[in-house]
């Protein structure tokens, strides 16, 4: 019989509900998968004694880590303990912990990459609360890259959407050219050279996570209208339709610029594999719209499989107290962490 997939889970900000929705996801899906959450072991202890239904969990620390699969049982979560400074208070995010929620990421990366775990999927984290504590801190995607060594990097979220069309579910994934930038930093940051790895990078993973042999992949315009012609701007004309048309030559099944208020209409959501956006505000709307809560971010172009929740801390969600955060979104973001690994162990 095969092995469950082992994947870490991290808790994100402890003040926020990613503790909460990590800990009923893991229960949830303890059948199918281990997953194994990493954070502050009185805090979920706590946690669980809230729960309306009874949970079993054990204490380990990352020393734990080399024989970690032979500790996994379907009946008890494993919690890999790194401790917080300061006691939480809901709600109220404090920057005496960001060293602590780090921590706890750098356990999930390390051993994701030393084969400890199969893959990672992370809670959401309040960055202003680590910046709060002077560490400089962009997001999830970026940190993850850095630590990776990893220069180029992709963000796509996907969910299934129901087709006007179609009683079927369809999955709807958006990638994004730039990622966590101010607007005004857009433009300079989309050259020829950036959008071909992007694209490179989209291409291969969806073939290789995503199971999608020759993917479709509609591209967005910078500007409004796409540009038209170059009266509203000239990105499309000088940087995106070239790169469209030089891996097209590669054998790419790649189409666009397409106005992004159009690129969504049900003719391009039945054809297309994937739609890759310019920036984070102009794809993430249209589909966090569709499908959140059930949403999955996922980090392409690195050597391990991370994927994370479509949402925010809810800091104000957290603060009225548990049973209230919805963990639809952490319970897909795992389920689609333990997908690819099945799918990328059969390959």
């Amino acid at each position: 019989m095969l092995s469950l997939p082992v994947i870490a889970v991290t808790l994100g900000d402890p003040a926020g509900i990613g503790p909460e929705i990590a800990l009923r996801a893991a229960w949830k899906l303890r059948h199918e998968i281990h997953a194994i959450l990493i954070g502050d072991w009185h805090l979920l202890e706590n946690l669980a004694q809230n729960m309306t239904e009874k949970m079993s969990l054990r204490r380990i620390t990352k020393d734990h880590l080399s024989g970690l699969r032979s500790l996994c049982h379907a009946e008890t979560l494993l919690i890999i303990d790194c401790p917080l400074m300061q006691v939480v208070v809901p709600g109220h995010p404090d920057p005496a912990n960001a060293t602590a929620i780090l921590a706890g990421l750098d356990i999930a990366i390390q051993g994701t990459v030393a084969k400890h775990f199969d893959a990672m999927a992370t809670a959401p984290i309040q960055k202003s609360t680590i910046n709060a504590a002077g560490i400089a801190f962009t997001g999830h995607t970026e940190y993850l890259a850095e630590s990776l060594q990893t220069d180029n990097v992709v963000m796509l979220l996907a969910g299934h959407v129901a087709s006007s069309a179609s009683p079927q579910s369809q999955t709807l994934r958006v990638a994004l050219a730039t990622t966590h930038l101010p607007l005004k930093a857009v433009p300079a940051a989309i050259t020829q050279a950036s959008l071909i790895q992007v694209l490179q990078i989209l291409h291969k993973e969806l073939e290789n996570k995503f199971g999608i042999s020759g993917p479709h992949i509609l591209v967005s315009g910078l500007n409004p209208h796409a540009g038209e012609n170059g009266y509203l701007g000239m990105e499309e004309t000088e940087i995106i339709t070239p790169v469209i048309h030089t891996l097209q030559r590669q054998g790419m099944n790649i189409e666009g610029p397409f106005p992004a208020d159009t690129l969504f209409l049900p003719h391009h959501l039945e054809q297309a594999d994937c739609f890759l956006t310019m920036y984070h505000d102009q794809g993430l709307p249209v589909l966090k719209h569709a499908t959140f809560g059930r949403g999955v971010n996922v980090t392409l172009g690195l050597p391990i499989i991370r994927t994370s929740v479509d949402h925010g801390t809810a800091l104000d969600i957290a603060k009225q107290g548990t049973g209230l955060a919805d963990d639809g979104s952490m319970i897909e973001a795992i389920r689609l962490a333990a997908d690819m690994v099945l799918r990328v162990t059969h390959c």
